[in-house]
């Protein structure tokens, strides 16, 4: 996986304490996050004292299905949230939905689920935020618009994916025009786009300048909880607020629905349930309470329709259901795997996943009834992603035999969607800062009772762009695509930001998937047809 800017060794590096620096640096860091945001308000809520509830941080819609969706915003203050949608601009025949109240313990965030909306309609919806002692004083309404999923399969979807923002210390730079790549999957105007996990790098250090190997100086846009590595919940929270202060990420998330899954960099590079640090930088050392922390602040500013669920069975892994053509599986390759090891056990019924998750898979797997299913995953299958000299990060190791490992895992998959006749399945991630495609088919593999799938990987979204992960055997895969920089951690004024595009169209059924380079440019596109066990 991929390394924060401080160096490329697989440990983490420490960050040299400079605390003169960081003391005349912080009188900077507030103006520069208000200028990110247009001056649009970023006083901290305790110092918030007049006025009425401002909204400044935008607008998010998630897990938008034909019939619901999770409406999100963030006030400067408590406040109450109450929501409006309606068929048109105007909001004539608006129906308004009353919101919770937004207080302290969930850092002035908001979630509203909106039910019992039309099918494949646009929706336009409109948040006012009251305060709580006097609804008579309102804020002024932000608005947004998504378009709900199709309930005839002639409609057609279309999506976007990717992930991996602000690593490696490439933060919000204004002399580029910030992520400039949501900007142009804005204007693709996709129905929902699939975050592919690292949707914050709670690890990386944004540091105010970087100079690049030819001289140009990389400027970042700073903050007070981006000056180090994420521990308390503020900080994990502060992470996310630094996403929303550029203004190409909230006109994007106040036009088009997210799915939203986590990897590692929500909590730090590499965790694993259970593992205590040996890195300096962290002075609270057990990662568990660092995941704590992470999940509370993920749920807090991520629209996620599983994340509070009666009991506090919250989790991530969750099916959306688009329509007749497509069920999107959100995986979660972090909460349930073992540690990182050589991965080459004989028996291992925890995995990646868990015994759980896969247990769960294998049931929304063979139930659904959709034409084609996305299987959202964290990580690669096939690609060997390291974690310090002898241990390995994701399900590969290298060995190009028989499973071993989290690979017995996936083997136990692969063939429930033969054996089980699941046809249209199709794997979908992000992780390893490059972007590729690979068939995997049994009869180039060690392990051959499975039919052949595609994988397509695409990232990063805003972050360091790294050479090519070497491919295991076990599975047969081959690279029929692959864009990918020959150095490590180029930033994104050296080397382009990547997306992918996935079309399903309504009459044919066909899925077309496209590769997507910032700047217009398709690097590669590969045509499915419906109706095939694997793919």
């Amino acid at each position: 996986m991929p390394h924060p800017v401080t160096g490329p060794s697989p440990s983490p590096s420490p960050v040299p304490a400079a605390p003169a620096r960081r003391g005349v640096l912080r009188g900077s860091l507030a103006a520069s996050a208000a200028l990110a945001l247009g001056g649009a308000g970023l006083a901290a809520p305790a110092f918030a004292l007049s006025g009425r509830p401002r909204a400044a941080w935008g607008v998010q819609t998630g897990d938008v299905t034909a019939s619901s969706g999770l409406v999100w915003v963030r006030s400067d203050r408590p406040a109450r949230m109450v929501v409006e949608t309606s068929a048109t601009e105007s909001f004539r025949r608006a129906r308004r939905h009353r919101g919770p109240l937004l207080g302290a313990g969930t850092d002035f965030t908001g979630t509203t689920a909106l039910r019992g909306l039309p099918a494949g309609e646009q929706i336009h919806y409109r948040i006012t935020l009251a305060d709580p002692d006097d609804p008579r004083r309102t804020g002024e309404p932000v608005t947004g618009t998504f378009r709900t999923a199709p309930d005839r399969r002639r409609d057609g979807v279309r999506f976007l994916w990717s992930g991996d923002i602000a690593g490696q210390g490439w933060g919000i730079n204004p002399d580029v025009g910030g992520f400039r790549a949501y900007d142009e999957m804005r204007r693709l105007d996709p129905d929902f786009f699939l975050c592919s996990g690292d949707a914050i790098y709670a690890d990386g250090v944004i540091e105010p300048s970087v100079t690049l190997p030819d001289g140009r100086i990389w400027r970042n846009v700073t903050t007070p909880e981006k000056s180090k590595v994420a521990e308390t919940l503020d900080e994990y929270r502060g992470n996310f607020r630094y996403n929303l202060l550029d203004h190409n990420v909230r006109a994007f998330n106040a036009r088009v629905p997210s799915i939203v899954q986590w990897d590692d960099h929500e909590v730090r590079n590499n965790w694993y349930p259970g593992q205590i640090l040996d890195d300096p930088r962290y002075t609270e050392k057990d990662v568990d309470v660092l995941a704590a922390r992470a999940a509370r602040a993920f749920g807090e500013y991520t629209p996620v329709s599983t994340l509070h669920l009666p009991g506090g069975r919250g989790r991530v892994h969750r099916v959306v259901r688009y329509g007749p053509l497509l069920d999107v599986f959100v995986l979660d390759m972090r909460s349930y795997r073992n540690p990182n090891s050589p991965n080459r056990q004989a028996d291992d019924t925890t995995g990646i996943l868990g015994a759980e998750q896969l247990a769960w898979l294998k049931r929304e797997l063979a139930a659904s009834t959709a034409v084609w299913k996305v299987l959202a995953a964290d990580m690669p299958i096939g690609l060997v992603v390291p974690d310090g000299a002898a241990d390995f990060e994701a399900i590969a190791q290298g060995d190009p035999g028989a499973p071993l490992g989290r690979e017995l895992q996936i083997a136990e998959l692969l063939r429930f969607v033969k054996h089980r006749r699941i046809t249209g399945t199709l794997w979908l991630t992000a992780d390893v800062h490059y972007t590729s495609a690979q068939h995997y088919a049994p009869e180039r593999a060690a392990f051959r009772d499975f039919a052949p799938f595609w994988e397509f990987v695409s990232g990063p979204l805003a972050a360091g762009g790294f050479p090519a992960n070497a491919l295991d055997g076990t599975f047969g895969p081959e690279r029929v695509f692959v864009r990918a920089p020959e150095r490590a951690n180029l930033s994104p004024m050296e080397s382009p930001q990547y997306f992918g595009e996935v079309d399903i169209d309504g009459h044919s059924g066909d899925l077309t998937v496209r590769l997507r380079a910032e700047g217009g440019k398709v690097l590669f596109s590969k045509v499915l047809r419906p109706g095939r066990v694997g793919q």
